[in-house]
């Protein structure tokens, strides 16, 4: 009798995918979540690159989420240098439908102190990276006049007032190159513009988030006046990392309240899982096969 060999392909077959709910991306200090259990990494291949960092997946407060360090363990990576759509694209190959977004960033208002957290609903992207899953062969026009999800954002808000954190809802984001901080000339001329605070990655994520119909809210951890306030020290890696280590703790505090107490999806009044509804305008016929293969987890349900 022969003996039968062993399928090498069957035993090097990964692990299908787990099926999370709440993402989590990690900016600048935060790598991490306490109370994170049943942890598990995966490194994830999208069609668009790899992402940032496995994804750590695990259950907090009853529910699986997949927390992502957006510059890599050690703060590899500049904010151009950020494979933003595998990021994404990774989230969205989970199953996930919310995304928390932590940010640091400087303040542009007298009223928005260091360490305070702001949930911004609004951006003005100055920058010149590509924010967006489309073209090559397909064309679409998302809306993007709410570029937040307003309800997973109140949420967010709620929370940290309840937890007692000094809090602002609302406000616009300006969105820069990078990896060097603001002249001046540059910050008063933000500051003019009606902007609130200063960063560089949240405009870019909300684009993807809606284009793959993601619910997406960002936490802004004030840690600096930028370069414009004359009675404070300006804008420094040290200052930010300094300000950063006290906001840090209540920034997980909320993260973890809310996930713990946030209400089913489908209770939701948002319509961020239907944003690319009438959006794209390519004749399904025409958009070619390999688009329509690397862009299946995004698109399958309206060309279907």
């Amino acid at each position: 009798m022969t003996a039968m060999k062993p399928d090498r392909k069957a035993a090097q077959k990964k692990p299908a995918l787990p099926r999370v709910e709440v993402g989590i991306l990690g900016g600048t200090g935060l790598y991490e979540i306490e109370g994170l259990i049943d942890i598990r990494e995966f490194k994830i291949k999208t069609p668009l690159g790899v992402p940032s960092e496995a994804y750590i997946v695990g259950s907090l407060g009853g529910k699986r989420v997949a927390f992502l360090s957006r510059h890599g363990r050690g703060h590899r990576l500049l904010p151009q240098d950020v494979n933003y759509r595998a990021n994404i694209y990774g989230f969205k190959m989970l199953g996930v439908e919310r995304i928390i977004s932590v940010n640091s960033c400087g303040s542009l208002k007298e009223e928005i102190r260091p360490r305070d957290i702001v949930f911004c609903d609004q951006f003005y992207d100055r920058t010149r990276r590509v924010n967006s899953f489309f073209g090559g062969g397909i064309a679409a026009h998302i809306s993007f006049a709410q570029p937040v999800c307003p309800e997973l954002s109140g949420f967010l808000f709620a929370t940290a007032v309840g937890l007692g954190v000094r809090a602002h809802l609302g406000g616009t984001y300006i969105c820069i190159e990078g990896p060097a901080f603001s002249s001046k000339a540059e910050s008063k001329i933000y500051r003019s513009w009606g902007c609130d605070v200063i960063g560089m990655t949240a405009a870019t994520e909300a684009k993807l988030c809606r284009e793959a119909e993601i619910c997406y809210a960002t936490m802004n951890l004030a840690t600096d006046y930028d370069v414009w306030h004359a009675d404070e020290e300006s804008v420094s890696v040290g200052l930010i990392l300094e300000n950063l280590r006290l906001n840090i703790h209540n920034a997980k505090a909320i993260i973890r309240k809310a996930v713990e107490t946030l209400p089913p999806h489908h209770d939701g009044v948002c319509d961020c899982r239907e944003a690319l509804k009438n959006t794209i305008v390519t004749n399904p016929a025409l958009i070619p096969p390999a688009v329509k293969k690397r862009l299946k987890p995004i698109i399958d349900k309206y060309l279907s």
